[in-house]
């Protein structure tokens, strides 16, 4: 019986050294808070301790806001137009990071005085460590999103012009003009054309020959694209299948690209253009303009005959066919996450 009463005795005082357990300052500072600013403090407490906090404004006013939250998100103390606390006590449920937040709104700064104190439970968390600690954490996330993409793409030939045109001779007293004046509008998508000019009947036959001995060649029969062929194989790759003609007639040519100049060009008077020549045939492929109107002027500069003018002008034209289809992206964000070390 005596055993057992040393042995409650010696319980007792025990625990009446747990309790007799005083405040651990964890924090005591002056604390300036500018105009339209705020200051944020963290600390750890443990599971069954008691959190003291004391607070007194000193210059420029009462503090606008003051608030102890438990991270993440839960608000333990809140208080407003704060000027002196003293000694407010929270119990703290669980071991956690308390946030303290000072906040002013006005146009004037604020001078503190803070205190904070811990009360441990009991022996085991003494020796708790209160530093908060940062580390970077990343959060991946996918995000919706469409992306735009080439479904098809189609090539073809276009024949914009293939005519045989009569230019009368530059006498006057023929009474017919010595200028003809061809247009033609280059399609959508237009990425590069060819021309050809040939004068008389050679040039009609050069152009014939070359025509249709390329339809019967390797090159055409390989072909996929429609509308191949010697005009489109010269806009296309450059291959010129024309051979030069002999002869006495001849044209002068000029390729404008607006109304302005082809109408000064009709009337005799000074105009611009972005090509030329004099020439019994002519052919070429051709990387500009590729859009809009183009205008090709053609004169006779001979006194007596008049001349038949053999025109031919192909395009390549490249025809896109997009779609849309639903991606996810991969977004990381980092952010600053607060630990304890216990």
């Amino acid at each position: 019986m005596r055993r057992f009463l040393i042995l409650l005795c010696l319980m007792a005082c025990r625990g009446g050294f747990v309790f007799a357990l005083g405040p651990m300052d964890l924090a005591e500072n002056t604390l300036k808070v500018s105009e339209h600013g705020e200051q944020m403090f963290y600390y750890g407490f443990a599971a069954g301790d008691q959190l003291v906090f004391s607070f007194k404004a000193v210059k420029g006013g009462a503090l606008t806001e003051l608030e102890i939250s438990e991270l993440p998100t839960s608000a333990s103390f809140m208080d407003y137009n704060v000027k002196k606390l003293e000694n407010k006590t929270l119990r703290i449920p669980r071991t956690g990071i308390y946030k303290f937040r000072f906040s002013n709104t006005t146009n004037s700064d604020k001078v503190c005085n803070i205190k904070i104190q811990r009360i441990p439970a009991g022996p085991a968390t003494v020796d708790f460590n209160s530093s908060v600690y940062w580390h970077t954490v990343q959060d991946t996330v996918y995000l919706p999103s469409q992306e735009k993409y080439l479904m098809r793409r189609d090539t073809m030939a276009q024949t914009l012009v293939e005519r045989v045109t009569k230019i009368g001779s530059s006498n006057i007293i023929s009474g017919t003009g010595n200028k003809d004046l061809i247009d033609f509008t280059l399609p959508r998508g237009t990425v590069s054309w060819s021309y050809y000019i040939g004068v008389g009947s050679e040039g009609q036959k050069a152009f014939s020959k070359a025509k249709s001995g390329f339809f019967n060649s390797a090159a055409a029969t390989a072909s996929h694209i429609p509308g191949y062929g010697t005009m489109a194989a010269l806009a296309l790759y450059g291959f010129n299948a024309f051979s030069l003609i002999q002869g006495e007639d001849n044209v002068k040519f000029w390729f404008m690209d607006n109304e302005t100049n082809a109408s000064m060009f009709k009337y005799g008077k000074k105009f611009r253009c972005f090509k030329q020549g004099d020439v019994l045939n002519d052919a070429a492929q051709m990387k500009k303009p590729l859009a809009g109107k183009i205008y090709l002027g053609l004169l006779n500069d001979n006194l007596i005959e008049s001349i038949n003018v053999t025109v031919s002008v192909t395009a390549i034209v490249v025809t896109e066919q997009n779609s849309v289809r639903n991606n996810k992206v991969m977004s990381i964000t980092s952010r600053k996450e607060p630990y304890l070390k216990n």
